[in-house]
């Protein structure tokens, strides 16, 4: 593991009042359906949605914001090693200022780490480190993280996605 990825691995566990590492369990797919992302972990709250902080709420607009905006060239398949780090970059900034600053109740903190996990791990392939995966990768894994978070997590500014899928 980098160094990086060890500490991004200690700001997500840092943050969290459930010390669980989603990390160490997770097997991460190619696809963002597939039952072994750390999303595929998420549960209601007694079958009501999470709640959400005006941090989360912005920083997860912001993350679906650069996404969004990449999302045509990546489906397309035209999206370049340079553009897949920098969305990595501006994705990876937004996720570090969620984690140092959620506020949330312990349960749907632990809950916002399967979430959590999957963009920092689409970060990590996008920035093309993990030589057996791909940078499409990486995208499909953000894309399913922030498709998880509008099903799990109630942010009353959150739209469904009804545009393209992988």
């Amino acid at each position: 593991m980098s160094a990086r990825q060890a500490g991004l691995v200690a700001i997500v566990l840092g943050c969290t009042s459930i010390a669980t590492s989603v990390f160490a369990q997770q097997e991460h797919p190619h696809q963002h359906g597939q039952a072994t992302a750390a999303v595929g972990q998420l549960q209601l709250d007694a079958g009501k949605k999470w709640q959400t902080d005006a941090t989360l709420r912005s920083g997860m607009a912001a993350i679906r914001g650069a996404f969004d905006a990449d999302h045509p060239a990546i489906h397309a398949g035209q999206e370049t090693d340079a553009q897949y780090a920098a969305l990595a970059d501006r994705i990876q900034a937004q996720v570090n200022s969620i984690v140092a600053n959620c506020h949330l109740p312990a349960e749907a903190d632990a809950n916002l780490h399967y979430v959590i996990a999957d963009l920092s791990q689409g970060v990590l392939l996008m920035q093309g480190q993990d030589p057996a995966r791909s940078r499409h990768d990486g995208a499909a894994l953000v894309h399913g993280a922030l498709i998880a978070y509008g099903k799990y997590f109630d942010d009353p500014d959150w739209v469904a996605e009804t545009g393209m899928k992988h």
